[in-house]
This record gives C-alpha cells, structure tokens and sequence, in this order.
C-alpha cells in the first residue's frame, strides 16, 4: 500500500490551481495535469507501507492548532511544475512534528528536505520556442485544520488518491 500523509485542499486553492492549469492549457502545454481531487500538499511522503494503522497511531503524537496557509507563487523542478506556498513556520513545524513521530514509531518516509509545493503538472512539455510560463498567481489560502493519511493507487486513468484517515488539530495550551 503506498501511503503519504497530505493537506487536503479547500475549494478556493482547488479553483484557483485549476485558474492556473488553464492558463497553461491556453499555451498549449501538454503534460499530464493533475486532477482537481488529487490537489494536495504532501507533508510526508511514506511509500510502500502495509500497516496504516500503526501511521495513524504515530500521528496521534502529532499535536498542532488550525492555521493558514496560502498560495505565493508557481515554479518548476524540471518538467514538473507547482504552485509554492507561502512561508509558514506553523507548516514547518508541524512537518517537523510528523516527521519524529514517524521516526520514534519506525516508519519509514522519505526524507528530503520539505519544499512546500502542490504539484499541479508532471511532464510538460511547451510548444516549440516557447518558454516557461509563470503566471502571475492570485493569492488563496485556507485554513489547516486535519492532516490525513492517504492511499495511492493507479487506476485505469491514473492514480487515485483515497484518504485513510486523520489528526485534527487541537487546541495546544
């Protein structure tokens, strides 16, 4: 089972992600887009795993209160394209959180450094002469209140994401 643990979009970043995925639609930019449902921000990439109960037990460990987080910008690594979010020292943090809970239970996930993206094309490829388009970004935020635990599979269009379960936040004194 391949499991990551994400930020859930509301529908403003969802709407506001699709907004951008047009504007490169009307470049003619192919690639594969992502779909609006698969729109998340992945706070832990986990990988071949087959005891998601055991990750969501590590999670309860995991302790924050709700908080912002919005879009500032879109960039690329390669041929992969996202939309950034804004700094957040609450995000890293509750990165950090998630990241020793996972360690202290002995899960594995990957551990590259936390770049705060949602992944809105894989593979794109421009017209000829073309360049990289960054458009101009409206601002969306939403605010954080769970962290879920999610499953991919591939499906017969492509993957498909299915939330296992969550940690809301709480209210930290």
């Amino acid at each position: 089972m391949r499991l990551f643990i994400a930020i859930q979009l509301n529908e403003e970043m969802r709407n506001l992600l699709g907004d951008i995925q047009d504007s490169y639609r009307r470049m003619a930019v192919r690639g594969n887009y992502t779909p609006a449902e698969n729109l998340h921000l992945t706070l832990a990439f986990i990988g071949e795993y087959d005891d998601p109960d055991k990750v969501l037990e590590a999670l309860e460990a995991v302790s924050f209160q709700p908080f912002r987080i919005s879009l500032d910008r879109t960039g690329c690594f390669g041929d992969l394209h996202w939309a950034g979010i804004a700094d957040s020292p609450q995000l890293e943090n509750l990165v950090k959180q998630i990241r020793h809970a996972l360690a202290d239970a002995g899960i594995p996930f990957d551990k590259k450094r936390f770049r705060a993206h949602i992944t809105f094309l894989r593979r794109a490829t421009f017209p000829r002469g073309a360049k990289t388009p960054f458009p101009g970004i409206k601002t969306a935020n939403m605010l954080v209140e769970e962290i879920a635990l999610m499953c991919s599979t591939r499906g017969k269009h492509g993957m498909i994401y299915t939330k296992i379960g969550a940690v809301e936040a709480r209210n930290v004194l």
